[in-house]
């Protein structure tokens, strides 16, 4: 797919500078990527955006691509990362938005919403449905579920680790975990593996690329991991309980209109079926929620004509 009508920038956020890329003009739609893409993940959802007279923004969150990358590791909690969301909202000349995240870009716009309600008019994410703060600290948690058992984000969190794993290849690396997560993936081989293991070396890699991931897309992807590393982008899963003790006291539900779309063969819908049963009443004014049949993680990639149609319809509908 063509991006030459989309136009690239860096503008001051928070404290530093975010990358953005951008097409149309008219009200502010931004859109928040995951882990590990970039910008790039939403290429298919500018010229649509545009035409339907938005001005749609995708940025490299912090960390990523062309975006500063804070040295230190618990600067990139959410709630510094929805700081610098909330400040690109005046740094690009409006006073509000509607704000789109998927996969880390999803709890991202969600916290952007139920934080503040005097900048974001509506909201929706992708992926990964809404959860309020747990009572109890993340990471004791997740490890008490997984014992014993490999699990990423616990592999994550020794810093260097994944960085090495990941780095040593990055092209197969990425190739292997994009396919991983989409609904394209045959993991019939996967078994359960102990804690001690690595992330890549048993997972499949694809003789042929999924018709949504092109040799091109993957170029564009390892360049941009080339040049920012992955230590940023590992940082994110390295702040659950510091995220969790900043934002003590947070509202629980989020009240502006909302939308969200995730596809029916997406790993996270798996791991979070009680948050999806229960989005319903955590999010009242929940417009779409919608799984798309045959569909992974990448949802926005795997599905762009589907997720275009939900998100003009559910930015049709909240004006």
């Amino acid at each position: 797919m063509s991006t030459t009508a989309i136009t690239q920038r860096r503008v001051a956020t928070n404290g530093i500078e975010l990358n953005i890329a951008e097409q149309g003009e008219g009200p502010l739609v931004l859109l928040l990527h995951g882990f590990p893409e970039s910008w790039y993940s939403w290429r298919h959802q500018f010229a649509p955006l545009a035409a339907a007279g938005f001005h749609a923004v995708a940025p490299d969150m912090r960390g990523y691509g062309r975006s500063d990358r804070p040295a230190a590791i618990d600067a990139y909690n959410q709630v510094e990362v929805v700081n610098d969301i909330i400040g690109l909202i005046p740094a690009l000349g409006y006073e509000t938005a509607v704000v789109i995240g998927h996969d880390w870009g999803a709890p991202t716009a969600w916290s952007t919403a139920l934080h503040h309600p005097d900048r974001v008019t509506a909201v929706g994410a992708l992926s990964v449905p809404f959860t309020p703060r747990p009572e109890h600290a993340p990471m004791a948690t997740m490890r008490a579920v997984f014992k014993d058992t490999f699990f990423y984000q616990l592999y994550f969190q020794t810093p260097g680790v994944a960085e090495a794993e990941f780095e040593k290849d990055l092209r197969t690396a990425l190739r292997k975990f994009l396919y991983l997560g989409s609904g394209n993936a045959d993991l019939s081989g996967l078994k359960p593996k102990p804690a001690d293991a690595d992330l890549l070396s048993d997972l499949p890699d694809p003789a042929v690329l999924p018709p949504w991931l092109t040799e091109a897309d993957l170029d564009f992807y390892t360049a941009e991991f080339t040049r920012s590393g992955m230590r940023g982008p590992l940082n994110y899963y390295r702040n659950h309980d510091l995220t969790w003790e900043l934002t003590k006291g947070c509202p629980t539900q989020i009240q502006q209109p909302a939308m969200f779309v995730a596809g029916d063969r997406d790993g996270v819908i798996l791991m979070a079926a009680d948050a999806l049963k229960k989005l319903p009443e955590r999010v009242p004014n929940l417009l779409i929620n919608e799984l798309l049949p045959g569909i992974g993680h990448w949802t926005q990639q795997e599905a762009p004509a589907a997720v275009n149609a939900r998100i003009l319809d559910f930015l049709g509908r909240v004006g």
